[in-house]
């Protein structure tokens, strides 16, 4: 699609009443309110901004979204970029962009900052035309990264710019800038893992059958800088805990001289086999996964560091508890010394370790404690006069703070009643630093999200950089004077655009406007926008959101799916676009809500640790807060509720369907992890502690002991190779519904893991979902009798 030219000033991207909200009190009512349900809601206080972006374009002829289309090419998304990065000396931008002709397959693009079209560096199917089977251990990585995608799905710059590093299909290939050729760098029947150029773009580095190797760019020679990793013992990978739970993909670090490497080993020789069978459509085969349950051990990490130059290796010192968790490492700007994070077993104490690179001795410099747990962050930033950023939550919100390289604590960078959500970059001529927050006026503001600048120099309250309405995320280039800014509203589909730090746009990347050519042009008049609200509970303001089927009639009863995730997250309710299986569930007569309850959301300290030692109950007492305030709304029909929800979510829908105050007539649980000690450890033991230590918390959420409660129908899906909610969690209810004789309905997927990917399966289970939920509260619903 053809990139606009035009300039768009910062006020055409604000919401024109969004100044009449200035604090988090004021959303207690809707925001964003449709006409149609602001009677029905008249206890509410109502804020009603209008959208950031009028509709470029008259109305389109209306159609009405079928499930077939939604899962075809092209994306009803439209063209998203993705994984945008700007080169270092600020010239080019380059991103990810699905195929046209597969959305499942990404090619690597780039544009020129100061104009021309967007071209393509990277060719996914034209390198590698006919991808093989990825290994066992690359397969696993993605799911814990959460790629679903083939082709081009990670780059990387040299810090000089010359390079783009793209792994693709297993091998890994260099894209030199300055003439547009590809070099193809390794060509193997191994898999090369998590490619890095180095700082000063002298060497690639990779890791291959469980070792590092380091490629020099000048003679192309190899190093293998380990060479027994093998079996249990893996070099410089991130093990699956580190991956899965504790947000680190990557277990090597250079220095930025170039001249050492920090690498992790891991030993899994203590984690506990859990046979599990891979089913496919092919067949079945049984796994000896390594995984680490709650209560039980933990792989055995340690961290070394390699002289490059010199070929020598030393141990880093962890300390003497070898039963804990390696959550961070960085290197000071100079390179003389090593910041590592280490976190306890039990996660209520985080350490900052300044460690010696040449001989590993460390100290303790920084502690964070909670009653509950420490939650990780990427807030850490080493600046070049030795101080350093770091965020913490101790004041009951996540903020951050500046430190002297001594770990003393100098000064509060950010303060007041919200949390800090990313730190996106740092200006270290100007002393700024730049965090994205949900903030407005100093307050909580959880539906929006913004880029604000604040001064690590002096005390002083943040502004905005980017303007209100709305939810923005960014990355600020290295210098602090640029930022890829990805914005969207309840009107305005994912966009992307350079922009100076001033907020002045400089190009689009994608500027992906909904108008005639665009996928989804076809069904924008169709689609409803979402209503936005709040409950109380506990103390605590809920936010929700409501989205009415087309031509809504306030004087007709519905049926309502209740939309859930409900673990620890970052919150599903905002003022962002919906995607289009939404749509799929209004046109089919559905009113669409969800609550993000207590426990999910980056806001407070105390919102999230509601559901500590006790996950689902808090999470349910808010649900049917929220199933009751449903039922009081005059074109709900109470009779016909259900809740659908994968993973967490899967568990929060069997949990409420086995809840008598929910009152739900079906519900439909994907992945559910339904006995909590058969998950793992970092996960778990973070919100529950162990089973041996919580024997009552681990009991009050198993659903097994719930099922005599069943409220409604079930309908329980489960991918069939799942590596991390294993498919025991599943068996086990299925075994006890028969037990007990009672009736409900299976879908399960052979060769499927945590999620079920491809737009074919994709169909099918969006199609099993439609006719589950006619046949329990839609049109098939069987009428209750007077």
């Amino acid at each position: 699609m053809r990139k606009a030219r035009g300039r768009r000033s910062r006020a055409d991207l604000r919401m024109t009443a969004a100044d009449s909200a200035s604090s988090f009190a004021a959303m207690r009512t809707f925001l964003l309110a449709s006409t149609i349900l602001m009677a029905a809601t008249s206890a509410f206080a109502q804020t009603n901004p209008q959208p950031a972006s009028p509709p470029a374009a008259t109305a389109p002829a209306s159609s009405i979204l079928t499930v077939e289309r939604v899962f075809a090419n092209p994306s009803l998304s439209g063209p998203v970029a993705k994984g945008v990065s700007l080169s270092p000396d600020g010239e080019l931008l380059a991103f990810l962009r699905s195929r046209e002709d597969d959305v499942d397959v990404l090619d690597l693009w780039a544009a020129p900052v100061k104009g021309g079209e967007p071209f393509k560096l990277i060719d996914a199917r034209a390198l590698v035309p006919d991808a093989g089977e990825l290994s066992e251990a690359e397969k696993a990585r993605r799911e814990r990264m959460r790629i679903s995608a083939r082709g081009v799905v990670e780059y990387s710059w040299d810090e000089q710019g010359r390079y783009i590093l793209a792994p693709l299909e297993g091998d890994i290939f260099l894209a030199n800038r300055a003439d547009g050729s590809v070099r193809r760098l390794t060509e193997t029947s191994a898999d090369e893992i998590d490619a890095k150029v180095s700082p000063k773009g002298s060497f690639v580095s990779f890791v291959r059958d469980q070792d590092l190797v380091v490629l020099d760019l000048a003679s192309g020679a190899e190093q293998a800088i380990t060479n027994d990793g093998d079996g249990l013992i893996t070099w410089a990978t991130a093990e699956f805990i580190a991956q899965e739970e504790l947000d680190r993909d990557t277990g090597y670090w250079w220095s930025p001289d170039e001249r050492f490497i920090a690498l992790q080993r891991t030993d899994e020789s203590t984690v506990d086999i859990i046979p599990r069978l891979d089913i496919t459509g092919g067949g079945a085969s049984v796994i000896q996964q390594r995984y680490p349950r709650a209560g039980r051990p933990n792989a055995v990490v340690e961290l070394y560091v390699q002289d490059v130059q010199a070929g020598k290796r030393v141990k880093v010192d962890l300390g003497a508890n070898a039963d804990i968790y390696l959550a961070r490492v960085n290197w000071a700007k100079d390179g003389r010394t090593l910041y590592v994070q280490r976190l306890s077993r039990d996660q209520k104490t985080l350490e900052l370790l300044s460690v010696d690179p040449a001989t590993g001795a460390s100290r303790v410099i920084a502690t964070q404690r909670s009653d509950a747990w420490v939650p990780l962050s990427h807030s850490f930033k080493a600046l070049a006069d030795g101080n350093f950023i770091w965020s913490s939550e101790e004041s009951g919100w996540n903020h951050l703070y500046l430190y002297n390289r001594d770990g003393r604590r100098l000064r509060a960078i950010t303060q007041g009643n919200y949390p800090v959500k990313s730190l996106a970059g740092v200006n270290p001529t100007t002393g700024e630093v730049f965090f994205t927050a949900s903030m407005r006026d100093g307050k909580e503001y959880p539906i929006e999200q913004q880029l604000f600048r604040a001064s690590y120099k002096r005390t002083g309250a943040p502004t905005e950089v980017t303007p209100r309405g709305g939810w923005w995320s960014a990355s600020v280039n290295d210098t602090g004077t640029a930022y890829v800014g990805n914005y969207t509203d309840v009107n305005t589909p994912s966009q992307s655009a350079l922009y100076s730090i001033d907020g002045t746009r400089v190009r689009w990347i994608e500027e992906n406007k909904l108008q005639p050519g665009h996928p989804f042009w076809p069904f924008a008049e169709r689609q409803q926008k979402p209503t936005f609200g709040t409950l109380q509970s506990h103390g605590e303001t809920l936010m929700w959101q409501m989205t009415t089927p087309p031509d809504f009639d306030p004087s007709r009863t519905y049926p309502v799916v209740m939309q859930v995730y409900g673990g620890p997250s970052g919150g599903g309710v905002k003022n962002a676009w919906q995607g289009a299986t939404n749509q799929l569930l209004t046109e089919a007569g559905y009113i669409v809500f969800r609550l993000d309850n207590r426990g999910e959301g980056d806001r407070s300290a105390a919102f999230k640790q509601a559901l500590y030692l006790k996950m689902g109950q808090p999470e349910i007492e808010d649900q049917v807060i929220a199933a009751d305030y449903l039922r009081s709304l005059p074109y709900v029909d109470d009779s016909r509720i259900a809740m659908m929800g994968w993973s967490y979510g899967g568990f929060m829908s069997l949990m409420a369907l086995t809840e008598p105050r929910m009152g739900l007539a079906s519900a439909l649980a994907g992945a559910p992890p339904t006995e909590w000690s058969l998950y793992d450890t970092a996960y778990t033991e973070r919100y529950m502690s162990t089973p041996q230590a919580n024997v009552e918390g681990y009991a009050a959420s198993d659903v097994l002991g719930r099922l005599d409660n069943l409220t409604g129908r079930l309908l329980l899906l489960h991918g069939m190779a799942d590596d991390n909610v294993i498919f025991e969690n599943t068996t086990r209810v299925l075994d006890g519904l028969q037990a007990k004789s009672i009736p409900f309905e299976t879908m399960l997927y052979p060769g499927q893991r945590h999620g079920v990917r491809g737009n074919e399966r994709q169909l099918h289970l969006w199609r099993t979902y439609l006719d589950f939920l006619d046949r329990t509260i839609g049109t098939r619903a069987p009428e209750k009798a007077d």
